[in-house]
């Protein structure tokens, strides 16, 4: 037996509070596991659309890159001109203790071209606003990606968690607290009857002495 199921009050007071503990611990798990898991949903869905739209991008993209090439020789030269991407930014919001990531990224003006416009036609323009769209939907589903795999991890962490709570930790304190509750009222029952016995026998005394 261990020290902690020993039939004190002492005892049945501290495997009191650790059944209550445990058990509004794994309240506030399951509360989290299932906001976690709304958040994780609404990101699934939201991946689904993103992923159909940068698929009709690149689509797209290509398309009119293949127009551009045709219509003006092969972009190498073109290409080399532009710059690569740095206007991506990282940053943090967290759900639930979770830190999910935001993946910003600037939106390039229309104007705004890496090359010239002399020797170029309107339909590399429209290929590079492809490709630039293609970009931001990257950079979408990177986050989205990342949000749902720090999710789907913290949810399984909860879950186990939850799971120890509820099927072990629970249990075992509720399993304490009614063994050392049924052996201190057996105690008492015992010391109950054994004060009975004792004033029957001061009062089977006292009769004695007085006859």
């Amino acid at each position: 037996m261990s020290a902690s199921r020993v039939p004190t009050k002492g005892n049945l007071i501290n495997s009191k509070k650790s059944l209550e503990l445990s058990t509004l611990g794994y309240e506030l798990l399951d509360k989290k596991r299932n906001i976690l898991i709304r958040e994780l949903m609404s990101l699934i869905d939201k991946a689904k659309s993103v992923q159909g739209k940068i698929d009709k991008a690149y689509d797209d993209a290509y398309e009119a890159l293949q127009m551009a090439n045709i219509t003006m020789g092969f972009c190498d030269e073109i290409s080399r001109s532009v710059p690569e991407e740095d206007s991506l930014t990282l940053s943090y919001r967290s759900v639930m203790g979770v830190e999910i990531p935001i993946v910003a990224m600037k939106e390039k003006d229309g104007l705004d071209l890496d090359y010239g416009l002399y020797s170029t036609s309107s339909l590399l323009d429209l290929a590079r606003g492809r490709f630039e769209e293609v970009k931001q939907l990257t950079a979408q589903l990177a986050e989205i990606e990342n949000s749902v795999y720090r999710l789907a991890s913290a949810i399984s962490t909860t879950q186990r968690r939850a799971n120890a709570l509820k099927n072990i930790m629970i249990p075992r304190f509720t399993d304490d607290v009614k063994y050392i509750t049924d052996a201190l009222d057996e105690k008492d029952r015992e010391e109950f009857s054994r004060l009975k016995v004792i004033k029957k026998q001061k009062a089977d005394a006292a009769g004695k002495d007085s006859e």
